[in-house]
């Protein structure tokens, strides 16, 4: 079923090019150029019911696709009801999940002409958990918990569900799910494919040895364990649009001695690279409980590793805060585009207090325009 909107039925955004910021030039990444560098990192919700958007997704895509940010990811979604974190947690999987996506985005997209783009997701051996503020590690089989799917017959920690040890057709089918969700995304209007290697969910566990200590051709050296995360790559760039950008979130580092090294991110970066990767959002940890150093800023130096090693383009994500911290990275050189979570949940028009800051402007609905401040223009359809 064709999407009423696509990239063909929406006005195309305008982005002017403000020389004295780098946080606010355009990008382009193939087909697609984003207007400023902000990107709404993609959030769990849990607010899905059986992997559909329900009205908390029409309020929140609603807020942060008017934030003036340039570009919104949709939070991660998974491939298949076995991929999923929570119970609750957004999909992509069959009919009914796109037909729920579509609702919510051709409702907002009425009001917003920002590029979206969806975060497709397996979350391995860490799914079947609780949700946030409800519960606490994995469900148990009395609370719903469906069988987990890994690398290796390794539990994420003590307590948590022995995961089935993949087989080939176990990959196979996962490939598949993965190419299926980029096709409904493709049918939905989706402009951009981030693909979650990241946080100790399945791809990123296949990448780390902590988690991936198979003895077969996708385990062992970083060789062997890029193996599969690669495949599933090749896999959707075969089917997702030549035009439409595709990335992919992955680890800078498992925060542990025995676990994926920032060496080891370049890389696969590079490896991405040569199959028509776009861009890498770098994040870090998840595949190991262990002692981080979180604090503002605290994964940007993985992000400019990468950017340095591959050549890539590349995210910048990690409680980035403050429009002059968002500014430095950028105009520095450690990433092309930062990802803002946190602060935007704070403050939804976080991008229109950076414009001011800046001396920059950004687009405001007009509805609000008579708030905003002297940073904001009225979009263009009402010039």
């Amino acid at each position: 079923m064709k999407s009423e909107f696509t990239n063909n039925d929406r006005q195309p955004v305008v982005a002017e090019s403000d020389h004295s910021s780098a946080l606010f030039q355009p990008l382009n990444l193939r087909g697609l150029t984003l207007p400023n560098r902000i990107v709404v990192s993609p959030m769990c919700q849990y607010s899905a019911s059986d992997g559909c958007a329900t009205d908390w997704h029409l309020l929140h895509f609603g807020s942060m696709m008017t934030s003036g940010a340039g570009l919104f990811i949709i939070e991660a979604t998974a491939v298949d009801p076995r991929g999923r974190i929570t119970p609750e947690c957004l999909g992509l999987w069959n009919d009914d999940n796109e037909e729920a996506l579509r609702n919510v985005l051709s409702r907002v997209r009425k009001y917003s002409q920002v590029p979206v783009g969806i975060q497709l997701s397996h979350a391995g051996r860490k799914a079947a958990s609780h949700r946030p503020f409800v519960g606490k590690g994995p469900l148990k089989s009395d609370q719903g918990a469906w069988p987990v799917i890994g690398p290796s017959a390794i539990p994420f920690a003590d307590g948590w569900q022995m995961p089935h040890a993949m087989s080939r057709a176990d990959m196979d089918e996962v490939v598949n799910v993965f190419a299926q969700a980029a096709k409904r995304a493709d049918r939905l209007g989706v402009d951009l494919i981030e693909l979650h290697a990241a946080h100790g969910y399945l791809l990123s566990a296949f990448l780390s040895p902590l988690a991936n200590q198979r003895s077969d051709e996708y385990g062992g050296s970083l060789e062997y364990r890029m193996r599969f995360p690669l495949e599933v790559f090749s896999a959707v760039r075969a089917v997702w649009p030549e035009h439409k950008p595709l990335g992919v979130r992955a680890n800078g580092t498992d925060w542990h001695p025995q676990g994926l090294q920032t060496e080891d991110a370049v890389i696969f970066a590079t490896e991405l690279r040569k199959l028509g990767c776009d861009f890498v959002d770098m994040s870090t940890g998840g595949n190991a409980y262990t002692k981080v150093p979180i604090g503002p800023g605290y994964q940007v130096p993985f992000a400019e590793a990468v950017r340095q090693g591959s050549g890539l383009t590349t995210v910048a994500v990690g409680l980035i805060q403050s429009p002059r911290q968002a500014e430095n990275i950028v105009a520095s050189g450690q990433a092309d585009l930062v990802a803002v979570g946190r602060a935007l949940l704070n403050n939804p028009h976080w991008p229109w207090q950076a414009a001011e800051e800046l001396g920059c402007s950004v687009e405001v609905p007009w509805q609000y325009f008579r708030a905003a401040t002297k940073a904001g223009v009225p979009p263009p359809y009402v010039r």
